[in-house]
Protein backbone atom coordinates (compact mmCIF):
# COMPACT_ATOMS: atom_id res chain seq x y z
CA UNK A 1 0.00 0.00 0.00
CA UNK A 2 3.24 1.92 -0.20
CA UNK A 3 1.70 4.08 -3.19
CA UNK A 4 -1.47 4.88 -0.98
CA UNK A 5 -1.78 7.63 1.11
CA UNK A 6 -3.04 6.05 4.31
CA UNK A 7 -4.71 7.92 7.62
CA UNK A 8 -6.59 5.97 10.66
CA UNK A 9 -9.41 7.71 12.48
CA UNK A 10 -11.56 6.67 14.97
CA UNK A 11 -14.75 8.24 13.55
CA UNK A 12 -14.37 10.09 9.81
CA UNK A 13 -16.88 12.47 9.00
CA UNK A 14 -17.95 12.48 5.13
CA UNK A 15 -19.31 16.17 4.77
CA UNK A 16 -18.68 19.07 6.19
CA UNK A 17 -22.44 20.84 5.99
CA UNK A 18 -23.98 21.01 9.18
CA UNK A 19 -24.64 17.61 9.96
CA UNK A 20 -21.48 16.81 9.17
CA UNK A 21 -19.99 19.33 11.46
CA UNK A 22 -22.15 18.64 14.06
CA UNK A 23 -21.62 15.52 14.30
CA UNK A 24 -17.62 15.64 14.43
CA UNK A 25 -17.88 17.85 16.89
CA UNK A 26 -20.42 15.58 19.00
CA UNK A 27 -17.51 12.60 18.28
CA UNK A 28 -14.50 14.57 19.16
CA UNK A 29 -15.92 15.45 22.17
CA UNK A 30 -16.85 11.92 23.38
CA UNK A 31 -12.97 10.66 22.95
CA UNK A 32 -12.67 10.03 19.79
CA UNK A 33 -9.71 10.70 16.92
CA UNK A 34 -11.98 12.17 14.45
CA UNK A 35 -11.38 13.63 10.58
CA UNK A 36 -13.94 15.41 8.26
CA UNK A 37 -13.87 15.56 4.73
CA UNK A 38 -14.72 18.43 2.72
CA UNK A 39 -15.56 18.22 -0.94
CA UNK A 40 -15.14 21.77 -1.65
CA UNK A 41 -13.82 23.97 1.16
CA UNK A 42 -14.71 24.51 4.63
CA UNK A 43 -17.75 26.87 4.95
CA UNK A 44 -18.94 26.32 1.44
CA UNK A 45 -21.62 23.57 2.12
CA UNK A 46 -24.86 23.80 0.64
CA UNK A 47 -26.49 24.86 4.37
CA UNK A 48 -25.20 28.14 4.18
CA UNK A 49 -27.78 28.56 1.55
CA UNK A 50 -30.31 27.78 4.04
CA UNK A 51 -32.02 31.22 4.76
CA UNK A 52 -35.03 30.72 6.30
CA UNK A 53 -34.24 29.56 9.77
CA UNK A 54 -34.00 26.68 12.28
CA UNK A 55 -37.66 24.87 13.68
CA UNK A 56 -37.53 24.45 17.38
CA UNK A 57 -40.19 24.96 19.42
CA UNK A 58 -39.07 27.81 22.05
CA UNK A 59 -42.66 29.26 22.00
CA UNK A 60 -41.01 33.11 22.55
CA UNK A 61 -43.14 34.34 20.16
CA UNK A 62 -46.31 32.13 20.61
CA UNK A 63 -46.01 30.50 24.50
CA UNK A 64 -48.72 27.84 23.09
CA UNK A 65 -45.97 26.02 20.75
CA UNK A 66 -44.54 22.77 22.25
CA UNK A 67 -42.83 20.02 21.02
CA UNK A 68 -45.97 17.69 21.05
CA UNK A 69 -47.54 20.73 18.02
CA UNK A 70 -44.38 20.79 15.90
CA UNK A 71 -44.30 17.06 16.27
CA UNK A 72 -47.62 16.92 14.85
CA UNK A 73 -46.49 19.48 12.23
CA UNK A 74 -44.00 17.23 11.06
CA UNK A 75 -46.23 13.98 10.90
CA UNK A 76 -48.61 16.21 9.19
CA UNK A 77 -46.37 17.99 6.30
CA UNK A 78 -44.91 14.26 5.81
CA UNK A 79 -48.48 12.89 5.60
CA UNK A 80 -47.91 10.31 8.34
CA UNK A 81 -44.90 8.02 6.66
CA UNK A 82 -41.90 9.32 8.37
CA UNK A 83 -40.51 7.19 11.06
CA UNK A 84 -42.63 8.56 13.96
CA UNK A 85 -39.22 7.83 16.07
CA UNK A 86 -37.24 10.10 14.46
CA UNK A 87 -40.02 13.02 14.34
CA UNK A 88 -40.31 12.52 18.16
CA UNK A 89 -36.69 12.88 18.99
CA UNK A 90 -36.47 15.99 16.30
CA UNK A 91 -39.55 17.30 17.81
CA UNK A 92 -38.01 17.36 21.83
CA UNK A 93 -34.35 18.13 20.93
CA UNK A 94 -34.89 20.85 18.26
CA UNK A 95 -34.95 23.64 21.27
CA UNK A 96 -31.85 22.75 23.20
CA UNK A 97 -29.99 21.89 20.08
CA UNK A 98 -30.98 26.03 18.95
CA UNK A 99 -29.62 26.78 22.46
CA UNK A 100 -26.34 25.30 22.52
CA UNK A 101 -25.84 27.21 19.28
CA UNK A 102 -26.35 30.35 20.89
CA UNK A 103 -24.05 29.46 23.75
CA UNK A 104 -21.54 28.51 20.70
CA UNK A 105 -21.82 32.11 19.67
CA UNK A 106 -24.34 32.00 17.27
CA UNK A 107 -26.35 35.49 16.99
CA UNK A 108 -29.95 35.51 16.64
CA UNK A 109 -32.72 38.23 15.39
CA UNK A 110 -34.30 39.02 19.11
CA UNK A 111 -37.77 39.91 20.37
CA UNK A 112 -38.11 43.54 22.13
CA UNK A 113 -37.11 41.86 25.39
CA UNK A 114 -33.95 39.73 24.15
CA UNK A 115 -35.17 36.34 23.34
CA UNK A 116 -34.69 34.56 20.15
CA UNK A 117 -37.04 35.53 17.34
CA UNK A 118 -39.25 33.35 15.67
CA UNK A 119 -41.27 33.78 12.24
CA UNK A 120 -44.05 31.91 10.47
CA UNK A 121 -43.56 29.50 8.08
CA UNK A 122 -45.31 26.84 5.96
CA UNK A 123 -46.84 24.11 7.81
CA UNK A 124 -45.53 25.30 11.21
CA UNK A 125 -48.91 25.97 13.54
CA UNK A 126 -47.02 29.11 15.18
CA UNK A 127 -44.14 31.11 14.48
CA UNK A 128 -41.21 28.90 15.13
CA UNK A 129 -38.16 29.59 12.55
CA UNK A 130 -35.18 30.93 14.43
CA UNK A 131 -33.45 32.85 11.97
CA UNK A 132 -30.78 35.65 11.28
CA UNK A 133 -32.22 37.66 8.69
CA UNK A 134 -32.07 35.61 5.81
CA UNK A 135 -28.49 34.02 6.32
CA UNK A 136 -29.37 31.95 9.06
CA UNK A 137 -27.35 28.81 7.66
CA UNK A 138 -24.56 30.72 6.80
CA UNK A 139 -24.16 31.97 10.53
CA UNK A 140 -25.03 28.34 11.73
CA UNK A 141 -21.68 27.01 9.70
CA UNK A 142 -19.77 29.82 10.78
CA UNK A 143 -20.79 28.91 14.37
CA UNK A 144 -19.77 25.16 14.08
CA UNK A 145 -16.78 25.72 11.97
CA UNK A 146 -15.84 27.91 15.22
CA UNK A 147 -16.25 25.18 17.27
CA UNK A 148 -14.46 22.31 14.60
CA UNK A 149 -11.45 24.63 15.16
CA UNK A 150 -11.31 25.29 18.43
CA UNK A 151 -11.28 21.49 18.96
CA UNK A 152 -8.53 20.99 16.49
CA UNK A 153 -10.71 18.41 14.42
CA UNK A 154 -8.35 17.15 11.40
CA UNK A 155 -9.73 18.48 8.05
CA UNK A 156 -8.97 17.01 4.42
CA UNK A 157 -10.26 20.34 2.60
CA UNK A 158 -11.00 19.39 -0.97
CA UNK A 159 -11.20 15.15 -0.92
CA UNK A 160 -13.94 13.54 -2.73
CA UNK A 161 -14.94 10.15 -1.51
CA UNK A 162 -16.04 7.54 -4.39
CA UNK A 163 -15.82 4.72 -2.26
CA UNK A 164 -16.76 2.93 0.84
CA UNK A 165 -14.43 0.60 1.91
CA UNK A 166 -15.79 -2.75 3.13
CA UNK A 167 -14.86 -5.72 5.20
CA UNK A 168 -17.23 -8.71 5.27
CA UNK A 169 -20.23 -6.64 5.48
CA UNK A 170 -18.63 -4.10 7.66
CA UNK A 171 -17.71 -0.45 6.49
CA UNK A 172 -13.83 0.38 7.72
CA UNK A 173 -13.21 3.58 6.06
CA UNK A 174 -13.42 5.11 2.59
CA UNK A 175 -11.62 5.75 -0.58
CA UNK A 176 -11.07 8.81 -2.74
CA UNK A 177 -8.65 11.22 -3.73
CA UNK A 178 -6.80 14.91 -2.99
CA UNK A 179 -8.44 17.49 -5.43
CA UNK A 180 -5.54 19.54 -5.38
CA UNK A 181 -3.12 16.47 -6.74
CA UNK A 182 -5.30 13.74 -7.99
CA UNK A 183 -3.27 11.43 -5.24
CA UNK A 184 -5.26 8.90 -3.81
CA UNK A 185 -5.90 8.72 -0.33
CA UNK A 186 -7.49 5.81 1.99
CA UNK A 187 -8.84 6.97 5.13
CA UNK A 188 -9.05 3.95 7.42
CA UNK A 189 -11.77 4.42 10.20
CA UNK A 190 -13.22 2.32 12.88
CA UNK A 191 -16.97 4.49 12.33
CA UNK A 192 -17.95 6.20 8.74
CA UNK A 193 -20.58 8.90 8.98
CA UNK A 194 -22.09 10.23 5.52
CA UNK A 195 -23.46 13.62 5.73
CA UNK A 196 -22.84 14.31 2.03
CA UNK A 197 -26.22 16.40 1.99
CA UNK A 198 -28.51 16.18 -1.20
CA UNK A 199 -29.34 15.15 -5.03
CA UNK A 200 -30.60 17.96 -6.63
CA UNK A 201 -28.40 18.14 -9.68
CA UNK A 202 -29.77 15.20 -10.67
CA UNK A 203 -32.45 17.99 -12.36
CA UNK A 204 -31.85 20.46 -14.77
CA UNK A 205 -34.08 23.28 -12.49
CA UNK A 206 -32.50 23.01 -9.12
CA UNK A 207 -32.29 25.15 -5.39
CA UNK A 208 -29.25 22.75 -5.13
CA UNK A 209 -25.29 23.95 -4.96
CA UNK A 210 -22.80 22.04 -7.52
CA UNK A 211 -21.82 19.49 -4.72
CA UNK A 212 -25.51 18.08 -4.57
CA UNK A 213 -25.08 15.39 -6.89
CA UNK A 214 -26.13 12.27 -4.78
CA UNK A 215 -22.48 11.53 -3.57
CA UNK A 216 -23.28 9.87 -0.05
CA UNK A 217 -26.84 7.74 -1.39
CA UNK A 218 -24.77 6.64 -4.00
CA UNK A 219 -21.79 5.12 -1.71
CA UNK A 220 -24.08 4.00 0.83
CA UNK A 221 -26.04 1.98 -2.00
CA UNK A 222 -22.89 0.71 -3.55
CA UNK A 223 -21.42 -0.53 -0.28
CA UNK A 224 -24.63 -2.25 0.55
CA UNK A 225 -26.68 -0.31 2.56
CA UNK A 226 -30.52 0.17 2.24
CA UNK A 227 -32.13 3.35 1.04
CA UNK A 228 -35.76 4.49 2.23
CA UNK A 229 -38.25 6.67 0.89
CA UNK A 230 -36.53 7.55 -2.32
CA UNK A 231 -39.48 8.57 -4.57
CA UNK A 232 -39.85 11.66 -2.07
CA UNK A 233 -38.10 14.84 -3.90
CA UNK A 234 -39.54 18.22 -2.61
CA UNK A 235 -40.09 20.45 -5.33
CA UNK A 236 -39.68 24.43 -3.81
CA UNK A 237 -41.98 25.96 -4.86
CA UNK A 238 -40.28 29.45 -5.11
CA UNK A 239 -37.37 29.62 -7.26
CA UNK A 240 -36.03 32.39 -9.13
CA UNK A 241 -37.57 32.10 -12.61
CA UNK A 242 -34.77 35.08 -14.32
CA UNK A 243 -32.68 35.52 -16.36
CA UNK A 244 -32.09 31.80 -16.81
CA UNK A 245 -28.66 31.37 -15.64
CA UNK A 246 -29.90 31.49 -12.34
CA UNK A 247 -33.17 29.88 -12.97
CA UNK A 248 -33.91 27.60 -9.78
CA UNK A 249 -32.16 29.59 -7.35
CA UNK A 250 -33.38 29.66 -4.23
CA UNK A 251 -36.44 32.26 -2.76
CA UNK A 252 -36.92 31.66 0.57
CA UNK A 253 -39.83 30.63 2.17
CA UNK A 254 -39.26 33.64 5.16
CA UNK A 255 -40.68 35.97 1.81
CA UNK A 256 -44.13 34.38 2.85
CA UNK A 257 -43.39 33.92 6.51
CA UNK A 258 -42.40 38.08 6.75
CA UNK A 259 -46.06 38.63 4.44
CA UNK A 260 -45.54 38.00 0.94
CA UNK A 261 -48.12 37.54 -1.22
CA UNK A 262 -48.45 34.30 -4.64
CA UNK A 263 -50.05 36.12 -7.46
CA UNK A 264 -50.82 34.91 -10.89
CA UNK A 265 -50.84 37.26 -14.16
CA UNK A 266 -54.63 38.39 -13.39
CA UNK A 267 -53.19 39.37 -9.56
CA UNK A 268 -55.22 36.68 -8.21
CA UNK A 269 -54.01 35.76 -4.84
CA UNK A 270 -54.59 32.12 -5.87
CA UNK A 271 -53.52 30.14 -2.39
CA UNK A 272 -57.13 30.86 -1.39
CA UNK A 273 -58.28 28.28 -3.97
CA UNK A 274 -56.25 25.41 -2.73
CA UNK A 275 -55.95 26.07 1.01
CA UNK A 276 -58.15 28.70 2.32
CA UNK A 277 -56.60 28.41 5.72
CA UNK A 278 -53.56 28.64 5.20
CA UNK A 279 -52.96 30.08 2.14
CA UNK A 280 -49.35 31.36 1.13
CA UNK A 281 -48.48 29.54 4.47
CA UNK A 282 -49.52 25.86 3.21
CA UNK A 283 -46.96 22.78 2.91
CA UNK A 284 -44.21 23.18 -0.19
CA UNK A 285 -45.63 20.27 -1.74
CA UNK A 286 -49.11 22.07 -1.82
CA UNK A 287 -47.57 25.24 -2.76
CA UNK A 288 -45.89 23.63 -5.88
CA UNK A 289 -48.52 22.19 -7.05
CA UNK A 290 -50.43 24.73 -6.68
CA UNK A 291 -48.07 26.82 -8.90
CA UNK A 292 -47.84 24.12 -11.23
CA UNK A 293 -51.24 24.17 -11.71
CA UNK A 294 -51.93 27.84 -12.32
CA UNK A 295 -49.14 28.14 -15.20
CA UNK A 296 -50.51 24.80 -16.60
CA UNK A 297 -54.07 26.73 -17.49
CA UNK A 298 -52.17 29.35 -18.47
CA UNK A 299 -52.59 31.87 -15.97
CA UNK A 300 -48.79 31.92 -15.51
CA UNK A 301 -46.22 34.86 -15.95
CA UNK A 302 -44.34 35.64 -19.18
CA UNK A 303 -41.49 33.45 -18.10
CA UNK A 304 -43.49 30.20 -16.65
CA UNK A 305 -44.21 30.91 -13.16
CA UNK A 306 -46.01 33.33 -11.08
CA UNK A 307 -45.42 36.17 -9.10
CA UNK A 308 -44.50 36.46 -5.10
CA UNK A 309 -44.79 39.88 -3.95
CA UNK A 310 -43.82 41.80 -0.79
CA UNK A 311 -43.94 45.17 -2.01
CA UNK A 312 -46.44 46.46 0.38
CA UNK A 313 -44.24 45.89 3.16
CA UNK A 314 -42.16 48.57 3.81
CA UNK A 315 -38.54 49.17 2.03
CA UNK A 316 -37.09 49.33 5.37
CA UNK A 317 -38.72 46.46 6.88
CA UNK A 318 -37.85 44.04 3.87
CA UNK A 319 -34.58 45.63 3.82
CA UNK A 320 -33.85 44.52 7.24
CA UNK A 321 -35.70 40.70 7.51
CA UNK A 322 -34.47 39.58 3.73
CA UNK A 323 -31.69 41.60 2.67
CA UNK A 324 -30.08 38.70 1.01
CA UNK A 325 -33.44 38.50 -1.31
CA UNK A 326 -33.28 41.63 -1.96
CA UNK A 327 -29.33 41.99 -2.55
CA UNK A 328 -30.34 38.75 -5.00
CA UNK A 329 -32.80 39.98 -6.81
CA UNK A 330 -31.00 43.06 -7.29
CA UNK A 331 -27.46 41.87 -8.70
CA UNK A 332 -29.31 38.95 -10.85
CA UNK A 333 -32.74 40.35 -12.06
CA UNK A 334 -32.48 44.15 -11.72
CA UNK A 335 -35.63 43.89 -9.78
CA UNK A 336 -36.44 45.98 -6.54
CA UNK A 337 -38.40 43.61 -4.65
CA UNK A 338 -39.37 46.58 -2.26
CA UNK A 339 -41.14 48.22 -5.34
CA UNK A 340 -41.52 44.87 -8.02
CA UNK A 341 -42.87 41.47 -8.06
CA UNK A 342 -40.94 38.52 -7.91
CA UNK A 343 -41.24 36.01 -10.53
CA UNK A 344 -40.75 32.60 -9.06
CA UNK A 345 -41.75 28.88 -9.93
CA UNK A 346 -40.87 25.53 -8.61
CA UNK A 347 -37.32 24.24 -8.12
CA UNK A 348 -36.02 20.66 -7.16
CA UNK A 349 -34.83 21.25 -3.51
CA UNK A 350 -34.55 18.83 -1.31
CA UNK A 351 -34.39 14.87 -0.58
CA UNK A 352 -36.83 13.66 1.71
CA UNK A 353 -35.33 9.51 1.38
CA UNK A 354 -31.98 8.35 1.70
CA UNK A 355 -29.93 5.69 3.55
CA UNK A 356 -32.18 4.16 6.23
CA UNK A 357 -30.70 4.74 9.66
CA UNK A 358 -31.76 4.02 13.14
CA UNK A 359 -33.60 6.85 14.79
CA UNK A 360 -31.56 7.19 18.37
CA UNK A 361 -28.10 5.84 16.79
CA UNK A 362 -28.48 7.27 13.03
CA UNK A 363 -26.49 3.26 12.55
CA UNK A 364 -27.36 2.64 9.11
CA UNK A 365 -28.09 -1.07 7.64
CA UNK A 366 -24.38 -1.84 7.74
CA UNK A 367 -22.34 -1.72 10.79
CA UNK A 368 -19.88 0.89 11.17
CA UNK A 369 -21.62 2.88 8.70
CA UNK A 370 -23.81 6.05 9.88
CA UNK A 371 -25.72 8.65 8.15
CA UNK A 372 -27.14 11.97 9.29
CA UNK A 373 -28.99 15.16 7.65
CA UNK A 374 -30.35 15.17 4.27
CA UNK A 375 -28.75 12.24 3.26
CA UNK A 376 -30.62 9.98 5.53
CA UNK A 377 -34.34 8.87 5.88
CA UNK A 378 -37.13 8.97 7.98
CA UNK A 379 -37.72 12.00 9.47
CA UNK A 380 -39.39 13.99 7.26
CA UNK A 381 -41.62 11.39 5.71
CA UNK A 382 -43.26 12.21 2.77
CA UNK A 383 -42.40 16.00 2.81
CA UNK A 384 -40.15 18.01 4.97
CA UNK A 385 -41.57 21.19 6.04
CA UNK A 386 -39.58 24.86 6.29
CA UNK A 387 -36.99 24.67 8.82
CA UNK A 388 -36.64 21.26 10.01
CA UNK A 389 -33.96 20.65 7.66
CA UNK A 390 -31.62 22.92 10.08
CA UNK A 391 -33.04 21.25 13.14
CA UNK A 392 -32.60 17.79 12.03
CA UNK A 393 -28.49 18.75 10.97
CA UNK A 394 -28.12 20.01 14.73
CA UNK A 395 -30.28 17.09 16.23
CA UNK A 396 -29.21 14.16 14.42
CA UNK A 397 -25.78 14.89 13.49
CA UNK A 398 -24.71 15.24 17.45
CA UNK A 399 -26.98 11.66 17.53
CA UNK A 400 -24.77 10.54 14.66
CA UNK A 401 -21.57 11.67 16.22
CA UNK A 402 -22.03 10.38 19.66
CA UNK A 403 -23.03 6.83 18.74
CA UNK A 404 -20.38 6.46 15.94
CA UNK A 405 -17.89 7.81 18.89
CA UNK A 406 -19.36 4.90 21.22
CA UNK A 407 -19.16 2.43 18.55
CA UNK A 408 -16.12 3.05 17.54
CA UNK A 409 -14.32 3.09 21.41
CA UNK A 410 -15.67 -0.88 21.71
CA UNK A 411 -13.50 -1.29 18.47
CA UNK A 412 -9.50 -2.49 19.12
CA UNK A 413 -7.95 -2.66 16.36
CA UNK A 414 -8.20 -1.01 12.15
CA UNK A 415 -9.05 -3.64 10.41
CA UNK A 416 -7.24 -4.30 7.57
CA UNK A 417 -8.13 -3.35 3.57
CA UNK A 418 -7.06 -5.53 0.55
CA UNK A 419 -4.38 -4.09 -1.47
CA UNK A 420 -6.23 -5.65 -4.40
CA UNK A 421 -9.69 -3.81 -3.96
CA UNK A 422 -7.44 -0.47 -3.35
CA UNK A 423 -6.31 -1.09 -6.93
CA UNK A 424 -9.69 -1.68 -8.61
CA UNK A 425 -10.64 1.42 -6.80
CA UNK A 426 -7.58 2.86 -8.14
CA UNK A 427 -8.76 1.89 -12.23
CA UNK A 428 -12.08 3.29 -11.67
CA UNK A 429 -10.97 6.81 -10.41
CA UNK A 430 -8.41 7.49 -13.61
CA UNK A 431 -10.57 5.26 -16.34
CA UNK A 432 -12.35 8.84 -17.66
CA UNK A 433 -8.69 9.36 -18.34
CA UNK A 434 -8.08 6.50 -20.03
CA UNK A 435 -11.36 5.37 -21.77
CA UNK A 436 -11.44 5.17 -25.76
CA UNK A 437 -14.78 6.11 -26.22
CA UNK A 438 -15.99 9.72 -27.21
CA UNK A 439 -18.86 10.50 -25.00
CA UNK A 440 -18.93 13.84 -23.25
CA UNK A 441 -19.98 13.61 -19.93
CA UNK A 442 -21.31 17.38 -20.09
CA UNK A 443 -24.16 15.66 -23.11
CA UNK A 444 -25.11 13.23 -21.11
CA UNK A 445 -25.51 14.83 -18.10
CA UNK A 446 -27.32 17.17 -19.65
CA UNK A 447 -29.85 14.48 -20.95
CA UNK A 448 -30.04 12.78 -17.58
CA UNK A 449 -31.28 16.16 -16.37
CA UNK A 450 -33.95 16.58 -19.29
CA UNK A 451 -34.54 13.50 -18.53
CA UNK A 452 -35.36 13.73 -15.00
CA UNK A 453 -36.78 17.41 -15.28
CA UNK A 454 -39.43 15.92 -17.77
CA UNK A 455 -40.46 12.22 -16.76
CA UNK A 456 -39.85 12.09 -12.97
CA UNK A 457 -40.69 15.78 -11.86
CA UNK A 458 -43.52 17.18 -9.57
CA UNK A 459 -46.17 15.34 -11.87
CA UNK A 460 -45.68 12.02 -12.43
CA UNK A 461 -47.01 8.93 -14.53
CA UNK A 462 -46.43 5.31 -14.84
CA UNK A 463 -46.20 5.49 -18.34
CA UNK A 464 -43.61 8.28 -18.33
CA UNK A 465 -41.49 6.60 -15.15
CA UNK A 466 -41.28 3.26 -17.37
CA UNK A 467 -40.25 5.40 -20.01
CA UNK A 468 -37.51 7.29 -17.47
CA UNK A 469 -36.04 3.73 -16.30
CA UNK A 470 -35.12 2.46 -19.99
CA UNK A 471 -33.78 5.55 -20.96
CA UNK A 472 -31.63 5.60 -17.65
CA UNK A 473 -30.33 2.06 -18.71
CA UNK A 474 -29.03 3.46 -22.16
CA UNK A 475 -27.56 6.52 -20.39
CA UNK A 476 -25.82 4.29 -17.81
CA UNK A 477 -24.36 2.43 -20.74
CA UNK A 478 -23.02 5.35 -22.02
CA UNK A 479 -21.24 5.84 -19.33
CA UNK A 480 -18.06 3.81 -19.68
CA UNK A 481 -17.65 5.46 -22.90
CA UNK A 482 -17.01 9.09 -21.13
CA UNK A 483 -13.91 10.67 -21.42
CA UNK A 484 -11.76 13.63 -20.15
CA UNK A 485 -8.87 15.12 -20.79
CA UNK A 486 -6.12 17.60 -19.01
CA UNK A 487 -4.10 16.86 -15.76
CA UNK A 488 -5.45 15.34 -12.71
CA UNK A 489 -4.61 18.57 -10.58
CA UNK A 490 -7.56 20.61 -10.23
CA UNK A 491 -10.11 18.94 -13.04
CA UNK A 492 -13.56 19.95 -12.93
CA UNK A 493 -14.45 17.96 -15.76
CA UNK A 494 -12.74 14.33 -14.22
CA UNK A 495 -14.63 15.60 -11.14
CA UNK A 496 -17.65 15.99 -12.53
CA UNK A 497 -17.78 13.01 -14.54
CA UNK A 498 -16.91 10.63 -11.69
CA UNK A 499 -20.30 12.66 -9.89
CA UNK A 500 -22.09 11.98 -12.67
CA UNK A 501 -21.89 7.99 -11.94
CA UNK A 502 -23.21 8.66 -8.61
CA UNK A 503 -26.22 10.81 -10.27
CA UNK A 504 -27.09 8.14 -12.47
CA UNK A 505 -27.25 5.36 -10.12
CA UNK A 506 -29.13 7.69 -7.83
CA UNK A 507 -31.69 8.58 -10.69
CA UNK A 508 -32.28 5.02 -11.59
CA UNK A 509 -33.09 4.27 -8.00
CA UNK A 510 -35.70 7.24 -7.72
CA UNK A 511 -37.54 6.75 -10.59
CA UNK A 512 -37.78 3.03 -9.69
CA UNK A 513 -38.79 3.66 -6.54
CA UNK A 514 -41.49 6.12 -7.77
CA UNK A 515 -43.12 3.72 -10.14
CA UNK A 516 -43.53 1.51 -7.53
CA UNK A 517 -45.58 3.66 -5.14
CA UNK A 518 -48.92 3.54 -6.92
CA UNK A 519 -50.30 6.44 -5.03
CA UNK A 520 -50.03 10.49 -4.20
CA UNK A 521 -48.48 11.20 -1.15
CA UNK A 522 -46.88 14.86 -0.50
CA UNK A 523 -44.15 15.47 -2.66
CA UNK A 524 -45.13 12.15 -4.77
CA UNK A 525 -47.70 13.00 -7.40
CA UNK A 526 -49.09 10.36 -10.01
CA UNK A 527 -51.52 11.33 -12.32
CA UNK A 528 -52.60 7.65 -12.89
CA UNK A 529 -53.44 7.55 -8.86
CA UNK A 530 -54.24 10.55 -7.71
CA UNK A 531 -55.90 10.09 -4.37
CA UNK A 532 -53.86 8.82 -1.33
CA UNK A 533 -54.05 4.78 -0.72
CA UNK A 534 -54.89 4.09 3.20
CA UNK A 535 -52.27 0.86 2.70
CA UNK A 536 -49.32 2.72 1.31
CA UNK A 537 -49.64 4.69 4.17
CA UNK A 538 -48.86 1.80 6.24
CA UNK A 539 -45.17 1.50 4.68
CA UNK A 540 -42.06 2.56 3.37
CA UNK A 541 -40.31 1.79 -0.19
CA UNK A 542 -36.92 0.05 0.83
CA UNK A 543 -33.84 -0.02 -2.20
CA UNK A 544 -30.92 -2.13 -1.65
CA UNK A 545 -28.57 -4.07 -3.96
CA UNK A 546 -28.63 -7.62 -4.75
CA UNK A 547 -25.46 -8.12 -6.02
CA UNK A 548 -25.08 -6.31 -9.28
CA UNK A 549 -28.95 -5.50 -9.31
CA UNK A 550 -31.33 -3.08 -7.81
CA UNK A 551 -34.10 -4.50 -5.76
CA UNK A 552 -37.22 -2.82 -4.72
CA UNK A 553 -38.88 -3.77 -1.49
CA UNK A 554 -41.45 -2.76 0.86
CA UNK A 555 -41.34 -2.74 4.95
CA UNK A 556 -44.23 -1.49 7.70
CA UNK A 557 -43.77 1.76 9.20
CA UNK A 558 -42.77 1.48 12.95
CA UNK A 559 -46.01 1.39 15.32
CA UNK A 560 -46.94 4.07 16.95
CA UNK A 561 -47.43 3.73 20.98
CA UNK A 562 -51.01 4.42 22.03
CA UNK A 563 -49.71 7.51 24.31
CA UNK A 564 -48.09 8.74 20.83
CA UNK A 565 -51.58 7.81 18.87
CA UNK A 566 -53.48 10.02 20.99
CA UNK A 567 -51.52 13.15 20.09
CA UNK A 568 -52.67 13.08 16.53
CA UNK A 569 -56.16 11.67 17.01
CA UNK A 570 -57.93 14.71 15.67
CA UNK A 571 -55.34 14.77 12.44
CA UNK A 572 -56.19 11.27 12.01
CA UNK A 573 -59.46 11.16 11.69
Amino acid sequence: MSEYEVVYFDVLVIGSGGAGLRAAIAAKEAGAKTAVVCKSLLGKAHTVMAEGGIAASLANVANQDSWQTHFKDTLFGGKYVNDWRSALIHAKESPEAVRELERWGAIFDRTKDGKILQREFGGHTFPRLCHVGDRTGLEMIRTLQDRIVALEIELFIECMITRLLVNDGVVVGAFGFRKSTGKTIVLMAKAVILATGGLGRIWRITSNSWDGTADGQALAYEAGAELKDMEFVQFHPTGMLWPPGVKGLLVTEAVRGEGGLLKNKLGERFMKKYDPQRLELSTRDLVARAINQEIKEGRGTEHGGVFLDISHKSAAYIKNKLPSMYQQFMEFADVDITKQPMEVGPTCHYAMGGVKVHPETQESTMRGLFAAGEVAAGLHGGNRLGGNSLSDLLVFGKRAGGAAAEYAAAIKNFAYFEEVKLNRYQRELIAPFENTGNENPALLYADLQELMETHVGIIRHGDKLKEAAETLKTLSNRYPRTRVAGDPRYNFGWHWCLSLKFMLTVAEIITRAAGARKESRSSHTREDFPDLDPEWGKKSIIVRRNKEALEIGTEPLPAMPEDIRKLLEDDLK
